[in-house]
């Protein structure tokens, strides 16, 4: 019901949030499943680094300021809870996209070493799933 009473001016911000969500989601998947299958084919490592760094990244970017336009515009206020999780979720996101991405290229340059990209298989899933909660919450906006 809320976005049938919106504004036209608003659609933009909201459009680049969700276009920037749903990409992230997209690509932290992509970075989650090579992760995983890096030891069937060592190559993976490579792309998982790069998923992190030309694809992760930009669109965590996207989210996150599409969603503060959004916010700014939005006289909902930052008592909502969905609000705190899609705000905790990203800002807390961006910490541990920072470590796999930094662990991605030495599971690069140092591909004898095994733990470095299971690291970034563990950190790149919960990141998912947190970024799936944070769709709930954001959807579904529960307790408003």
């Amino acid at each position: 019901m809320l976005a049938i009473l919106r504004p036209d001016s608003w659609n933009l911000a909201l459009f680049l949030h969700v276009l920037g969500a749903t990409v992230l989601t997209g690509a932290t998947a992509a970075a989650l499943v090579c992760a995983v299958n890096e030891a069937r084919w060592p190559w993976l490592r490579l792309v998982v680094a790069r998923t992190l760094l030309l694809a992760v990244f930009p669109a965590w970017i996207l989210m996150r300021l599409g969603g503060a336009w959004e916010d700014s515009k939005s006289p909902i206020g930052d008592n909502s809870t969905w609000l705190g999780i899609g705000y905790l979720v990203g800002d807390a996101g961006f910490v541990l996209l920072i470590v796999a991405t930094i662990l991605g290229a030495v599971a690069v340059r140092r591909p004898q070493r095994t733990w470095p990209i299971r690291t970034v298989a563990v950190i790149t899933g919960v990141y998912f799933v947190a970024l799936l909660v944070a769709m709930f919450a954001m959807t579904g906006k529960p307790g408003s």
